[in-house]
């Protein structure tokens, strides 16, 4: 009997070992197969782009194909349902930025909650938006611009990606902090809300760096202000909104994320090699070449990112009573 009691006794404590022997091995031999970053959008932009440069480098550094997969839709709620449909093995990642952070109040009836659905695993960088209006318009800074608007209030349009874009809730925590009044119209894209900016059909967009710089630089753009709480790197010169306008601060971010019960080892690999290319010279000047800033650390400090930005655009989306179309 004693020998049959030892023999369980050392069967169990085995068992109870497994999952951690398990949990290591998976960490050690992950990735086995390609691996699938998922990105809300159409290939081209912004989003696109910063996916492509952390997959290649997480191919070249673990071995394995990490293949883009783009699957525009819904301000990106598609692709995040594509993500928390998936297993949670670290196969299926998400691409996620700032429009995840703004559907979480825009839309009333999401079937995710992302906060509690998605694992925050690494950030990619952040980037501003500039405030920048057709050359034609008298304004040449952001108090000249309050001042013509509030001279002309009601008739001066402010163009957008759409209802509850980026460039439409920064638009908006401008009008709310500024008390100025403008006519928002909403276009299906960043591009075609550009190309009226640049006819002057409408007069200001606060527009994406990399949709707007080639345009800043060649004088077909006029840009007031960045975003961001600091100024740019890529247009050094141009001050930042909140210089004028007490606490506006607007940012774009991009990082990647992972179904909730992804393995934490996994997550602390893809975290680590994330950071490792973050910190990359080659890497990074790609990424300041997109007007972005390097956004590394735990996945802890991507996770509260989210959460603050998750707050902060609900305030604006419910005081300016903005609905999903």
């Amino acid at each position: 009997m004693k020998l049959l009691r030892r023999q369980f006794l050392h069967l169990a404590a085995s068992a109870a070992a497994l999952p951690a022997l398990l949990r290591a091995a998976s960490a050690l031999d992950y990735p086995t197969r390609p691996v699938h970053i998922i990105v809300g959008y159409a290939p081209g932009g912004t989003n696109d782009i910063s996916a492509r440069l952390m997959g290649q480098w997480l191919s070249e550094r673990l071995g394995r194909q990490f293949v883009i997969e783009n699957r525009p839709g819904a301000a990106s709620n598609l692709a995040t349902e594509t993500v928390i449909q998936a297993p949670p093995d670290g196969y299926t990642l998400l691409l996620v930025n700032t429009s995840n952070a703004i559907n979480s109040t825009l839309y009333d009836k999401l079937n995710f909650n992302f906060i509690r659905d998605v694992v925050p695993v690494a950030g990619i960088m952040r980037a501003p938006n500039v405030m920048a209006v057709n050359p034609s318009l008298p304004a040449r800074t952001v108090p000249e611009f309050i001042a013509y608007a509030n001279a002309n209030s009601g008739k001066v349009n402010m163009g957008s990606a759409g209802i509850g874009s980026v460039t439409h809730t920064c638009g908006e925590l401008f009008k709310m902090l500024s008390g100025v009044n403008l006519v928002h119209v909403p276009y299906r894209g960043a591009g075609p809300a550009l190309v009226d900016l640049l006819a002057g059909q409408v007069q200001v967009v606060f527009i994406g760096l990399t949709e707007s710089i080639e345009h800043i630089r060649a004088g077909r753009l006029r840009a007031l202000a960045v975003t961001t709480a600091t100024r740019s790197t890529v247009l050094p010169d141009i001050p930042t909104v909140g210089e004028f306008v007490a606490g506006y601060e607007a940012i774009t971010f991009y990082g990647i994320g992972a179904p909730k019960g992804t393995p934490a080892d996994i997550i602390d690999k893809l975290n680590k090699e994330t950071n490792a290319g973050l910190a990359d010279s080659k890497l990074k000047a790609r990424l300041a070449d997109l007007g972005g800033t390097p956004f590394a650390g735990p996945p802890g400090d991507f996770g509260k990112l989210i959460a603050d930005e998750t707050e902060k655009w609900a305030k604006v989306i419910q005081a300016a009573r903005i609905k999903a179309e």
